[in-house]
């Protein structure tokens, strides 16, 4: 099984990427988030990765933290729910705030994402409460009940991280666009972040 991919990237879309590894362009679904945070086309890549193996199909699927890899197999776990919608549910929400959704059986939030009806959001929030990555947040820093601007900061250091900024660098800008940007996402600030990155 392959468990990660470390190559250049070839293609980039919102919903894949291609990966060049020795000669060999692999085809990795990703959610919006790992998009946001990939490398330019031609630029070097890290990802962890996912094998989803059927009778007639074998599928990748990459993740830019192991938080986001970690939640993808708990969704994909839960009866009803493929790599496609587990897919677009961390395309939907945070995996932080998923975590705390799912804690606090907040049905309203996990519906509110695109592709999550009633009764799969009952289903998430049943099947996972006693199973959510604990250790893979307290690794990261922080636990699911931290705060929603702690979450995005820390989500964004790892980004930043993976993609080969130095930490010194990363906390210097990230001082700055969270305090421009007290509510934007994690796309916006990591967009705002790289920019920033980019002058220095």
């Amino acid at each position: 099984m392959i468990a990660r991919l470390r190559g250049r990237v070839l293609d980039k879309l919102p919903n894949r990427l291609v990966v060049d590894v020795g000669g060999v362009g692999y085809d990795v679904a990703v959610p919006l988030s790992t998009f946001y945070a990939a490398s330019e086309v031609g630029e070097e890549i890290s990802l962890r990765v996912h094998t989803h193996v059927r009778e007639d199909q074998l599928a990748l699927y990459g993740f830019a933290t192991p938080l986001e890899l970690a939640m993808f197999e708990r969704l994909i776990s839960v009866s009803g729910i493929g790599p496609k919608l587990a897919l677009a549910v961390l395309s939907g929400i945070e995996p932080a705030e998923l975590m705390t959704a799912i804690e606090r059986g907040d049905i309203a939030r996990l519906t509110s994402i695109p592709g999550v009806g009633k009764k799969t959001a009952e289903r998430i929030s049943v099947e996972l409460r006693d199973r959510l990555p604990k250790e893979v947040a307290a690794s990261s820093g922080r636990s699911a009940h931290q705060a929603p601007r702690d979450a995005v900061r820390d989500d964004l250091v790892s980004a930043l991280e993976n993609l080969g900024y130095h930490h010194h660098a990363i906390e210097k800008v990230l001082d700055k666009v969270l305090e421009g940007a007290q509510d934007a996402s994690l796309q916006d600030a990591l967009r705002s972040a790289l920019k920033e990155l980019g002058r220095g």
